[in-house]
């Protein structure tokens, strides 16, 4: 009886489709041992070593997502596209409506049971270090039940220019830029401050301006590490001299 009304107390508080973390639930005083005997009783169903769900959970990587912040305490996030589309964005460009945009640490391994599993979305992850604090930029967002970091408008930004112009349209961005009318100053200067890449910075400065944005003015480029000597994202293309960028002739 004691097992069970452990199990039920534990059941009651889960959100549904979280994946729950072998270590985490020893920390939560589930012992490995208690922790099979949920698996052999049906309770709880394992999903690859050290991962598991409540028995009929689907397979969510929201869930899967919110258990690496917070049961792993790893830095990975929805953000780029796909956090732009959740924050009303860029919905109407998304390429692949059941793939999701995420980005982890630089030194992120994926577990095998993240990396095997076939989940509702399919990830597409990609593992850098844009900014020098991997905290700056995360709203909160909830899918459900299910509650996590995700990426506010103006890092998925930057998110999507750090992947331009190979993996990412340097059209779309523009097109993305133009609707970022009500972002805050004190984020995008914070974010730029912080952030590794110059082509980044100087790509998001050159966009922003090109937008005519209300909050562009209050953003001081005098405190940005913008670097030195031009930059060049596409052959034949246009110098903008200010931001010592060559960009494709469209975005002029």
């Amino acid at each position: 009886m004691i097992i069970e009304s452990k199990i039920n107390k534990l059941l009651q508080n889960l959100p549904k489709g979280l994946v729950l973390l072998s270590p985490w639930l020893v920390a939560e005083g589930y012992s490995y041992e208690l922790q099979q005997r949920y698996r052999k009783s049906g309770w709880l169903k394992s999903i690859g070593k050290g991962a598991m769900v409540r028995n009929g959970d689907e397979l969510l990587l929201s869930g899967a997502i919110a258990a690496l912040q917070t049961q792993a305490k790893v830095s990975i996030h929805i953000g780029g596209r796909s956090a732009l589309g959740q924050l009303g964005v860029a919905h109407y460009l998304q390429v692949n409506p059941k793939e999701l945009t995420l980005f982890a640490d630089g030194q992120f391994n994926q577990p095998l049971w993240f990396s095997k599993n076939t989940w509702d979305f399919e990830p597409k992850l990609y593992c850098t270090t844009l900014f020098s604090n991997e905290g700056l930029g995360l709203v909160d967002y909830t899918d459900g039940e299910l509650k996590m970091k995700m990426s506010g408008a103006a890092r998925a930004m930057m998110e999507c220019l750090s992947l331009a112009p190979q993996q990412f349209s340097l059209v779309e961005a523009k097109e993305i830029m133009e609707g970022l009318t009500t972002i805050r100053p004190t984020v995008v200067q914070e974010l730029l401050e912080n952030c590794k890449s110059v082509k980044v910075k100087r790509l998001f400065l050159f966009l922003a301006e090109k937008a005519d944005h209300s909050w562009f003015k209050y953003v001081d480029i005098n405190k940005i590490d913008l670097g030195s000597g031009n930059r060049s994202l596409v052959k034949k293309g246009v110098l903008v001299a200010k931001y010592q960028l060559v960009v494709p002739k469209e975005l002029i």
